[in-house]
């Protein structure tokens, strides 16, 4: 996780990447949900102190990823398809709040162009024919940086924040793109070329409006693609990877 070789680093920094690390192996599952996470152990396998893994622990635990419980510690916390449900209940509300405050703010030239160019990448894509499952991971890549974008126009850091704490619920982040069918993921696209052109028309009612039913839709989808628990296990499992990047 952490090269225990490295530099030593501010106490911050050190912080940050532990917090990082644990992150990344828990949504890569090297944890299983109930599973306790000791810090003797996490000390030894990440080289640093028990301090700024007991305060990971506590940032992960307030981020919702983690349980706690006194005289036992901390354990990885397990999502029901309903909180993943909730969780883009929430986003959809959030999220029409940022396409409509983005689109009040207005966009600048830089976010202009990234828009453009998530939606001039997601075209080229699509237009390939069948979408594989590599097309889907591209995609889910170009679906974040969409979403991101409009995130970070709508110039509010709480509301930034509050919609990070609902995308570390499992399936729930905008690069979950792979568990839907292909006319989903171009309907998804369809949807954001409605969006941009709501914001940058300066229509902010019809900027949140379109977001929200973009956001409910793909939960709509989610449902219908997670009907078994297999499914949505590998669902789960294809998040994992995608947040790690890979």
């Amino acid at each position: 996780m952490i090269d225990p070789s490295a530099p030593e680093v501010p106490s911050s920094t050190r912080f940050e990447s532990v917090v990082e690390a644990l992150r990344a192996a828990i949504l890569a599952g090297e944890f299983q949900p109930g599973e306790r996470l000791h810090e003797v152990k996490l000390t030894a396998s990440l080289g640093v102190s028990r301090t700024p893994v007991r305060a990971a622990l506590q940032k992960l635990a307030s981020e919702g990823l983690l349980d706690y419980t006194p005289n036992r510690g901390y354990t990885l916390r397990e999502f029901s398809i309903d909180e993943v449900i909730s969780a883009y209940e929430v986003r959809a509300v959030l999220e029409g709040l940022a396409a409509r405050l983005s689109a009040e703010r207005g966009l600048d030239v830089g976010e202009t162009a990234t828009l453009q160019q998530a939606l001039q990448e997601g075209d080229d894509l699509l237009r390939n024919g069948q979408i594989t499952d590599e097309h889907r991971s591209q995609y889910s890549r170009i679906n974040a940086c969409f979403h991101v974008t409009i995130h970070a126009s709508a110039g509010s850091r709480l509301l930034n924040d509050m919609v990070y704490l609902c995308q570390q619920v499992p399936v729930s982040s905008p690069r979950n793109v792979v568990a839907f069918e292909e006319g989903d993921v171009r309907r998804r696209h369809d949807d954001h070329h409605r969006i941009f052109e709501a914001i940058i028309g300066r229509e902010p009612w019809r900027a949140e409006m379109l977001m929200r039913d973009h956001v409910a839709s793909v939960k709509s989808s989610l449902v219908r693609s997670l009907s078994s628990p297999a499914a949505i296990h590998a669902a789960l499992r294809i998040d994992q990877r995608l947040r790690r990047g890979r």
